[in-house]
């Protein structure tokens, strides 16, 4: 089965929790705070592996969560940080972000890696918050979570050429009489109903990676027909080979149907306009193809050069494919994010911007308590010890410091009214 579309949950690994702990050795008086660091969490990390042509495994996982880190030891150890979770793609998986569509990575060759989802950092154990002031804290962090997200993963077959047209025009027979590939054949409509990857050699020595695409019809940007769902596979592509039946068997008109295969090009993506484009005249060996051929000309002008085959016979492979071959030597690949500018040999930087945690946000439930949320308030709750006290007393002082007693109090909280964090639920004391 041919997967090349699915949304996946992805989380990196939660750090691990600090320690709380003493030196209690034997001729050490006043030995002090020894709880070590926890280990960072495991980011998880996509590989691009060359042997790998679909998203087919990640119909049965959906999720993956990475491990989280060791927690901290006596004697001031230090976690173990946790081994990465790597997962592997085929070549031509674009990743994005579900709930923003940005483009989190474009993978595109052998042993290229991506981090998708950042482990958390290890919580810090009581010896970091020692002070003159406080020698002896009885006070550490848990681990910060890690990142988490819905990502879609797209495939975008990596192929130099491919294959257009009507269903049942010959392109699945022109695939195999080049190259060693056996795609089905058969005389009805949509027997191919997944993309098809053929190396095609030239007599000369050069190769070129070849795809039968399943048939457009008219409205297949729209959805119309199996086309649509393969259209994204012309994208990496640098020429198109467009083939079309001369024999007008099927009662179709040969010029209509180019008109119409590249009108669908165009509406799905304009710059799919700009690959060369390569016609094939195809089923030459039928009786009116010959005439066909000649209205044809007439009908498209003297722009573009027309290639007559036989993918039957094997007529007139040999030219077609040098054609393509000489093609593909001059035409550059086209990138699949839109470059405006030209290169100009002046050297920019990319400026990420990364959209700033909200800090809390205090909404009120049906049933008259304080909700607050936000992502960094969520952040030190869950790397607070809440079994211990001191731990309880830095939370409390965080949250003052980051105003929300004061927003609590211009909400209108009183003192006994319900405040709710994630699933815990707090009394106000004014």
């Amino acid at each position: 089965m041919f997967v090349d579309r699915v949304k996946i949950y992805v989380k990196g690994g939660d750090g691990g929790n600090g320690m709380v702990a003493f030196r209690r050795e034997k001729y050490v008086p006043k030995g002090g705070p020894a709880g070590g660091d926890g280990g960072k969490g495991a980011d998880v990390v996509f590989i691009v592996e060359e042997g790998l042509r679909t998203l087919m495994d990640f119909r049965y996982q959906r999720h993956f969560k990475a491990p989280r880190g060791e927690h901290g030891m006596s004697k001031n150890q230090h976690g173990k940080n946790a081994k990465d979770m790597i997962i592997k793609v085929p070549p031509g998986t674009v990743v994005t972000d579900a709930n923003t569509n940005e483009v989190i990575a474009d993978l595109t060759e052998h042993g290229q890696t991506a981090v998708i989802a950042k482990g958390g950092r290890g919580g810090r154990g009581n010896s970091r918050f020692a002070t003159p002031a406080n020698p002896a804290p009885e006070l550490s962090e848990n681990g910060e979570p890690g990142q988490e997200r819905d990502v879609s993963l797209e495939l975008k077959l990596l192929a130099d050429v491919g294959l257009v047209g009507f269903p049942s025009v010959g392109k699945s027979t022109l695939l195999s009489v080049v190259s060693s590939a056996k795609p089905k054949i058969a005389e009805y409509h949509f027997t191919t109903i997944v993309p098809n990857l053929g190396m095609v050699e030239t007599e000369d020595g050069r190769s070129f990676v070849l795809a039968d695409l399943p048939g457009l019809i008219e409205g297949a940007h729209s959805g119309v027909g199996l086309g649509h769902q393969f259209l994204r596979h012309i994208e990496r592509t640098r020429v198109i080979v467009h083939v079309i039946d001369m024999s007008a068997m099927e009662g179709r008109d040969p010029y209509e149907d180019y008109v119409t295969i590249n009108r669908e090009l165009k509406e799905y993506n304009l710059r799919l306009t700009e690959r060369p484009q390569i016609i094939v005249a195809n089923k030459m060996d039928m009786p009116d193809s010959e005439e066909n051929l000649k209205k044809f000309k007439e009908q498209l002008g003297e722009e573009y050069p027309i290639f007559p085959i036989s993918a039957f016979t094997r007529q007139g492979l040999s030219n077609l494919l040098f054609a393509i071959a000489d093609k593909l030597e001059d035409t550059p690949e086209f990138p699949l994010i839109d470059e405006q500018e030209e290169d100009t040999g002046v050297h920019r930087v990319l400026y990420k911007h990364e959209a700033k945690e909200t800090e809390f946000v205090i909404t009120r439930d049906p049933d008259g308590s304080f909700v607050v949320s936000g992502d960094t308030i969520e952040k030190l709750f869950k790397m607070t010890d809440f079994s211990r006290d001191e731990s309880v007393r830095r939370f409390a002082r965080q949250i003052r410091g980051m105003g929300v007693d004061d927003a609590l109090r211009e909400r209108g909280a009183k003192n006994g009214d319900t405040v709710r964090l994630l699933d815990y639920e707090f009394e106000f004391l004014d």
